[in-house]
């Protein structure tokens, strides 16, 4: 009769603790292909990690998606190019921008990604719901250094209408969703649901 041995009568629960504690990618490769119950382990240690750098790894579309899908409390994404080479392309940040942590992201590092371009970052919408200490100084400031920025949701933020016209009138392509309505200047506002 085999003994079970101490390791592996741990809870999942209780693996994905420790392997947030982890934090050099390389290593969490490795011990998610230990066996199943560690690999379940590690994609729920990704669901509550803050900081996820892909710099130094070689990465492709795909790998980095499926990882980023399961950061479900992910606030900083790290995706710079070294010098093995990260191959992130315009798909792979469309794929990240489906992800359910998108929305929480404060910062995104895409240092030295030569395979994107602005139709891949098109894919990347600014969310500021409900961030309440946003001015119209930020706004505008974010509006004049992003001229290609195409939606930006500024609903339950305390700026008044006169500041998305300024903003309309840097960026006339600018849509600005705000309290359920779609502003831009090449059309009315559009009424839209909010959920």
């Amino acid at each position: 009769m085999a003994v079970e041995a101490e390791i592996d009568r741990l809870p999942i629960d209780l693996l994905a603790h420790i392997f947030v504690l982890i934090t050099s990618f390389t290593d969490l490769a490795q011990v998610s292909s230990v066996c199943r119950k560690w690999r379940k382990g590690v994609t729920q240690s990704l669901g509550g990690r803050h900081n996820l750098s892909f710099a130094g790894c070689k990465m492709d579309d795909v790998s980095t998606a499926r990882l980023v899908r399961h950061a479900y409390s992910l606030k900083e994404l790290d995706i710079s190019r070294s010098r093995w080479g990260c191959q992130i392309s315009d798909n792979g940040l469309y794929q990240i921008s489906l992800a359910k942590c998108v929305s929480n992201l404060t910062s995104i590092s895409l240092w030295g990604m030569t395979g994107v371009t602005d139709k891949g970052v098109a894919h990347l919408t600014i969310v500021l719901w409900s961030c309440r200490h946003i001015t119209e100084n930020g706004l505008v400031g974010l509006v004049n250094k992003c001229r290609k920025l195409e939606v930006i949701n500024v609903w339950g933020t305390r700026v008044p209408v006169d500041c998305f016209i300024a903003l309309l009138t840097i960026s006339p392509a600018l849509q600005i969703k705000s309290r359920g309505l779609l502003l831009n200047v090449g059309n009315p506002p559009i009424q839209q649901a909010v959920v």
